[in-house]
């Protein structure tokens, strides 16, 4: 009598495919769709290569953003009568991230600058004001996109939901940003139905400056934004069956030379970058020193 084979050893098992089957739902999110847009190469090394290409250095500009963004997320954590400006300097010494920085004293002058903007941003704040959402998941789905992400804040403001996306780069932002942006359009299209409200007003908060940039969306905007989001998963899709089928994968997703190059962590493993001249990992903070 024949022996049955260990399960081990047993043949793995593969799902049969249909004529008529839906296709699968192309999980994303904001950044995964923002590589693509930005350069299809940079999106294969972070998503699609395994192994990824090694990343360079940690960059000082998004240790400075990490470490004001959790700071935040923390001071809505606090009992409604802790909130105040008492107790940034400790929240933003506990989830301080030091990687990226030239030296101890840039260090010190991205964190001073930092605890600056959290007091003077945390003043203006209503304590009493519990949002819907701190560093809130929301996620939907449609034809094409099983999309998650994480809102930076999202406010509850006469019966409707208003999303809060916090920044602390060099440049302010106007309403053109707030309008364009892929994300926060995404994000308000999710919140609506998640929490089964209106979502149409989006909001950047440039903590440098104390500036908020906001717009407006329509339910017309804001599917626009979808239909680009759809569309760009469709070209990532095609571009993995290509390259699946034996395509050349640098044919299918291609560079994007460009200024953004010399920013890219897979600058030396890709060849338009490697032509660039990188910028050092404190770049983007550097003129934080001159404006002390």
């Amino acid at each position: 009598m024949p022996r049955t084979p260990p399960r081990s050893a047993a043949v793995p098992h593969q799902q049969l495919g249909f004529d008529g089957m839906p296709e699968r739902l192309f999980v994303c999110t904001p950044s995964k769709l923002g590589s693509y847009a930005d350069c299809p190469r940079r999106y294969r090394y972070t998503y699609i290569d395994r192994p990824s290409p090694q990343k360079g250095p940690p960059w000082a500009h998004n240790s400075l953003g990490a470490s004001v963004h959790t700071a935040l997320k923390n001071w809505y954590a606090l009992p409604v009568d802790r909130r105040g400006t008492a107790p940034v300097a400790s929240l933003l010494k506990s989830t301080w991230v030091r990687e990226g920085y030239r030296d101890v004293d840039q260090e010190r002058i991205a964190y001073r600058k930092a605890l600056g903007w959290l007091d003077t941003y945390v003043a203006g704040l209503d304590p009493q004001e519990e949002p819907l959402g701190v560093e809130r998941v929301v996620a939907t789905k449609t034809a094409v996109l099983a999309f998650n992400g994480r809102a930076d804040r999202i406010d509850a403001r006469d019966g409707e939901a208003v999303i809060v996306d916090y920044k602390t780069g060099r440049t302010g932002l106007d309403a053109d940003d707030a309008r364009g942006s892929q994300a926060l359009a995404l994000y308000a299209y999710a919140a609506q139905r998640v929490f089964r409200r209106p979502c149409h007003k989006v909001e950047l908060h440039h903590l440098p400056t104390g500036t908020v940039a906001t717009h407006e969306h329509t339910e017309e905007s804001l599917n626009r934004q979808l239909a680009r989001a759809e569309a760009t998963a469709r070209d990532i899709i095609a571009a993995e069956k290509s390259m699946a089928a034996g395509a050349d994968p640098d044919d299918e997703f291609p560079t994007n030379p460009g200024s953004l190059c010399a920013w890219c962590d897979f600058r030396k493993s890709c060849p338009a970058g490697a032509e660039v001249q990188a910028k050092e990992p404190w770049a983007a903070i550097e003129h934080l020193e001159r404006t002390t």
